[in-house]
């Protein structure tokens, strides 16, 4: 084994122990399931030669994160102004005069949020907000949100630090549960209301969760950026060796509804207005008014069209299902976007590159969408070679729903 050899293997036994052994930056935000950053980081140490990494629906930053902790360039996007500003404090890296600058304001922080003279700012406008946070919580979260600001400096590494372990807080101590796909509000009997002790110890634990996979510093580059997957060209320059991404699945699940919390209290959104018109410029999204101007939107002329689409449009379409047309112009649009996004790609794509998509199929009526073939079908349309779909797994739902690696490779 040569001496370059044996230097990449080292890197990599390197970063797997980080990865194995702490929850490091992937679990920041509790957003992210574990086998998800196998599957990427798994997929990432298979291509050796790609140097530039994309991901067009960033997400929680995972592909980008990955690529950076394999000593390559990731480069990911979202439309999502949260997800942005999530992943670029997640990809950063951390001086240790930052962690220690962290650590030591956490402590004033928290004991400035503890004083009952202590400045507190207004809870967020989020709708019906005593269903999720007690009134002694609220009080606690605003004074703790009021320390954080006055203690550290805007747009500073140590604020962006200390708001991250503040969003772990505020979910911990709501009274919302994330424990299925999407999420729902425990009863009465079950919200148990922590004590000022408890709440302080559990922020006081985010401080130093976050610090420690903030000492972690990835080797590469990890860089996240404002745009549309649907115009990519707009946002990015060069070419990318590699595409491992996740795109939105086709299941009208809301991602602006599990992020709200978060997006309120950190001011990216101060309305529900303005959460659907996030939601209705997001691909597939369903939120508030987007579902309205759902109602109201007609496919362009010039767009793919495959009798998969056709079949299960028709079937969801009927009139014995009460929102079937609505359904039907949403798997319509979904398809239309992720056109757009798939027919526009080769342009940022090196020669001989790969892409892997990680997507699910979806039931609407019991009528089976196979979105993963409708991807292989696309992928072929707009020119790429050796498409190939693999089941990943079952997803815990549904018998007939998976998860899927549809790959591809551009040799134009």
């Amino acid at each position: 084994m040569n001496s370059i050899v044996r230097a990449a293997h080292k890197q990599r036994a390197d970063y797997t122990h980080k990865f194995n052994t702490t929850a490091g930056r992937h679990g920041w935000l509790r957003l992210t399931p574990a086998y998800s950053v196998k599957i990427v980081d798994t997929i990432i140490g298979r291509h050796e030669h790609a140097r530039r990494v994309l991901d067009p629906f960033c997400g929680t930053a995972t592909t980008a994160l990955c690529a950076a902790y394999q000593n390559r360039e990731g480069v990911s996007v979202d439309n999502n102004p949260f997800l942005v500003w999530f992943g670029q404090a997640k990809t950063a890296c951390y001086a240790d005069e930052t962690i220690t600058a962290t650590s030591r304001i956490g402590l004033r922080v928290l004991r400035n949020a503890k004083k009952s003279y202590a400045p507190s700012r207004d809870a967020p406008p989020i709708h019906n907000i005593e269903r999720w946070w007690a009134a002694k919580t609220l009080v606690f979260l605003c004074r703790l949100w009021s320390a954080i600001e006055a203690e550290t400096i805007e747009d500073s590494p140590p604020r962006h630090l200390l708001q991250i372990a503040f969003c772990r807080t505020l979910i911990e101590l709501s009274n919302a549960s994330f424990n299925h796909q999407s999420m729902s509000f425990k009863d009465d009997s079950t919200w148990n209301i922590a004590t000022d002790a408890k709440m302080e110890q559990v922020f006081e634990d985010n401080v130093q969760f976050v610090i420690d996979g903030a000492e972690s510093n990835p080797s590469g580059v990890g860089r996240v950026l404002l745009g549309d997957a649907r115009t990519l060209r707009t946002t990015l320059d060069g070419t990318f060796d590699l595409v491992v991404t996740s795109p939105p699945y086709a299941n009208r699940m809301s991602y602006i509804r599990e992020l709200r919390p978060y997006m309120y209290w950190l001011g990216f959104l101060s309305s529900g207005r303005q959460a659907g018109e996030l939601d209705w410029e997001a691909i597939g999204g369903t939120w508030g008014a987007a579902t309205s101007k759902l109602s109201d939107w007609k496919p362009p002329r010039c767009t793919f069209r495959h009798a998969l689409i056709d079949n299960a449009v028709e079937q969801i379409a009927s009139d014995s299902h009460k929102n079937g047309a609505l359904l039907a112009n949403y798997i319509t649009k979904y398809f239309v976007d992720m056109w757009s996004h798939i027919s526009s790609l080769p342009a940022l794509l090196a020669k001989n590159s790969s892409t892997h998509y990680i997507i699910g199929n979806s039931t609407f009526y019991g009528v089976l969408l196979p979105v993963e073939q409708i991807y292989v079908e696309m992928f072929k349309e707009a020119g790429f070679s050796d498409v190939r779909c693999k089941v990943i797994r079952k997803r815990n739902s549904k018998k007939e729903l998976f998860e899927f690696d549809v790959s591809a490779r551009w040799m134009n």
